[in-house]
């Protein structure tokens, strides 16, 4: 025999088995018993033959030996190919096929002996399933439900020694840190000569002596030195579920001021030296939710909370908390349509209940009060196309100034009767008038001498306002929209005569009534994970006296009215809750001396 043949035997072999184990397997016919079936190596093979030695080729071709009779088992026709082919000798051959039935019917025992066992009954109470393979999902399904059932019972029997109080469960926590560098620019040819009266300081201190003899400038605003500024804002809050369609809502911040319009920390501000900062009550109110729900609402607000108007930061910064009454509900017209409407009551200004606190006799109240109320649609166009659209109207009572009964003030703590119709909070923009009636007399040389003055706003305010949104969604998940506002004030009538700034050359009013804002978005419209991105481009046209200056935009041009310009901002996610932010604006005046300035912000903010 040669060097390869015991490799190709054994591999012939042990393929052979494996179509053996197969038909073993396999087989769905009676097996016949050893004393039934015809032994193969009698049919194939003489066993008393003589066995060739090792090394011999066989004395006559392998087409020589007798054919041997083909059965139904590849084993033994395998075998006997071996041996027609001179591989096996007949002895070798009858051996392996003895071996090989012996084998088979071991397997054929066994196998009689698990359907046996298979047959017998399950033990009671014992139950046996097989499962071959599980699903994914089903394995999903199958640990939510056991860990649910874990939790339910570890709440009912209190594994954990940390029980909570069940109030705590009723608590929504949110917060979120800004942290922001601020470079406020000015260009050359402002005018710098004291045309630019910070109204707001002096009526938040000391009336200004405006005689002709006060060689004293009123406070001024900055228009030709370059400031830059690290600030930081931090907010804390909290809903809480008081349960039957009753909620609340509180939430702290930080400030340089109690300001309406601003909670900016300049760093190193408030004295410096690292001292602590400020921390104001921010929001504070109760909600009635009695809506029906299925894109239907009717909601109750009463306290301080956000601003419940659709409106742009031509109107309303975007930091201003409302005071007072509101109420917000929304209507389902059809699948694609629905009308919303918003109505309220603020108090702007409650005056001071011991007004005048330096004499006995007090004088009439000079409450403001702001009311509001807005319609509008939402209108899904199609899959790609939406919109919004509102018509609003704001009327303010009493935010006008009143010039006082004619009066002597001999020093500065002197009050006047109109006093408190001055804003209690300003920016900058509106046109003023002088508030105090004072008599030329000998105790004032006539005029010359302490004419301590505070100063109020020169028109009443009543805004009719359009605001509208277009939205285009065939970018997914980019969105493009197109914002826009335009309002006009309906009570302007400044009596050009008494009016104070907004003038231009030959001393000439130049104030209006008039603001639009118009702006393109593209980008996600949340920034929910890392490389999410917004971007923006806006212009706007602020009129003096259109909007009440307080409540205005404050970066812009260093906040308020009479400016115009363009934004161009971008947002970029570093992860869900922390992105950058980066814009510029550069503004002018529209009436009044010149004032051109630009700001740039670059702000990195985390919410939680």
């Amino acid at each position: 025999m040669s060097a390869t043949r015991p490799f190709a035997i054994a591999a012939l072999l042990g393929t052979a088995s494996l179509l053996h184990a197969e038909e073993v397997a396999t087989e769905t016919t009676p097996v016949e018993s050893p004393a039934e079936a015809p032994s193969p190596s009698a049919e194939v093979l003489d066993p008393s033959a003589e066995a060739p030695r090792p090394g011999d080729l066989p004395a006559e071709p392998a087409a020589a030996v007798a054919p041997a009779a083909a059965t139904q088992n590849v084993t033994i026709n395998l075998i006997n190919r071996l041996v027609q082919k001179g591989i096996l000798s007949q002895a070798e051959a009858a051996e392996m096929i003895q071996q090989a039935e012996a084998d088979a019917q071991t397997v054929r025992q066994q196998a009689a002996a698990q359907a046996d066992i298979a047959a017998l009954p399950p033990a009671p109470g014992e139950e046996e399933m097989r499962v071959t393979y599980i699903p994914e999902v089903v394995k999903n399904s199958m640990r939510d439900q056991i860990k649910q059932e874990l939790m339910a019972t570890a709440r009912e029997e209190k594994w954990s020694e940390k029980k909570y109080p069940e109030w705590t469960e009723r608590f929504r926590p949110f917060g979120d840190i800004r942290l922001r560098f601020q470079g406020d620019y000015f260009q050359g040819g402002n005018d710098d000569t004291g045309a630019f009266p910070n109204f707001n300081a002096i009526n938040s201190g000391l009336p200004y002596d405006v005689s002709p003899g006060n060689p004293n400038f009123a406070s001024q605003y900055n228009v030709n030195q370059d400031r830059e500024r690290v600030r930081l804002r931090a907010r804390f809050g909290t809903d809480v579920m008081l349960g039957d369609g009753f909620n609340a809502g509180l939430r702290i911040a930080t400030g340089d001021s109690n300001t309406a319009t601003s909670t900016n920390q300049t760093l190193g501000g408030a004295g410096g030296n690292f001292t602590k900062y400020a921390i104001w009550l921010d929001r504070a109110f109760l909600s009635y939710d009695a809506g029906p729900g299925d894109g239907q609402e009717l909601t109750l607000l009463a306290g301080r909370f956000d601003n419940p108007f659709f409106s742009t930061d031509i109107h309303w910064d975007n930091d201003i908390g409302f005071d007072g009454l509101a109420l917000r509900g929304k209507v389902r017209i059809n699948d694609r349509a629905s009308a919303f409407f918003t109505a309220g009551y603020f108090p702007v200004y409650n005056t001071d209940f011991n007004f005048a606190s330096n004499q006995p006799s007090k004088f009439p109240s000079t409450d403001k009060w702001l009311t509001g109320a807005q319609i509008g649609i939402e209108w899904k166009i199609d899959e790609d196309w939406k919109t919004k659209f509102s018509v609003a109207y704001y009327s303010f009572d009493g935010v006008q100034g009143r010039v006082s009964d004619p009066y002597i003030p001999l020093g500065t703590s002197d009050a006047g009767n109109t006093d408190t119709t001055r804003p209690g909070f300003a920016q900058r923009g509106n046109t003023y008038i002088a508030l105090r009636d004072i008599v030329p007399d000998s105790a004032n040389d006539y005029g010359n001498l302490h004419q301590y003055q505070y100063f109020g706003l020169a028109s009443e305010f009543e805004n009719l306002t359009l605001t509208g949104k277009l939205e285009y969604h065939g970018f997914d998940p980019v969105t493009l929209a197109l914002v826009g506002e335009v309002t006009r004030n309906l009570a302007f009538d400044v009596n050009e005569a008494t009016a104070i700034g907004n003038r231009g050359p030959d001393d000439v009013y130049e104030g209006g009534d008039l603001a639009w804002y118009t702006a393109f978005q593209v980008g996600k419209p949340a920034l929910e994970a890392f490389g999410d991105w917004q971007a923006s481009f806006g212009y706007r046209y602020v009129e003096s006296d259109a909007v009440v200056d307080a409540f205005s935009e404050s970066d812009f041009g260093g906040g308020g009215t009479n400016v115009q310009g363009f934004t161009l901002g971008a947002d970029f996610a570093l992860s869900q809750f922390v992105k950058l932010g980066l814009s510029w604006m550069s503004s002018n005046e529209i009436a009044g001396p010149p004032l051109s300035s630009d700001t740039l912000l670059f702000d990195i903010n985390a919410k939680f």
